[in-house]
């Protein structure tokens, strides 16, 4: 799947991945590549930016450390992240469940005109 077909719902992805506790960079595309059994595999400069943007937004928080001599930085959700994580997952049940209504598998071809 190409980033460009998440467009307005990578943030909620990255929030979701993040709910189940802090993790680096390197692990979130991880965590995204398995969750989605291969579908999400986003690259570096689609993923970071995005961490980035949610920081700023105070839905993140990230800090920097040191393992096997090398640097990463682990970003971990905030209150302010649940809360949007909820509003996300809300607004994509009614999304879903709109689409669905035209897209569904019980949803009955079209008539010719």
């Amino acid at each position: 799947m190409k980033a460009q077909s998440l467009h307005g719902h990578l943030d909620a992805l990255l929030l979701a991945v993040l709910e189940r506790g802090a993790l680096h960079g390197y692990a979130i595309i991880e965590a995204l590549r398995a969750r989605s059994d291969g579908s999400l595999d986003l690259p570096t400069g689609t993923i970071y930016p995005a961490l980035r943007r949610l920081e700023r937004a105070g839905h993140v928080v990230s800090s920097w450390s040191t393992v096997n001599g090398r640097e990463r930085r682990t970003y971990e959700l905030t209150d302010s992240g649940r809360r949007a994580l909820a509003v996300q997952r809300q607004g994509w049940h009614e999304f879903s469940a709109t689409v669905g209504r035209f897209l569904g598998p019980d949803t009955p071809p079209a008539t010719p005109v």
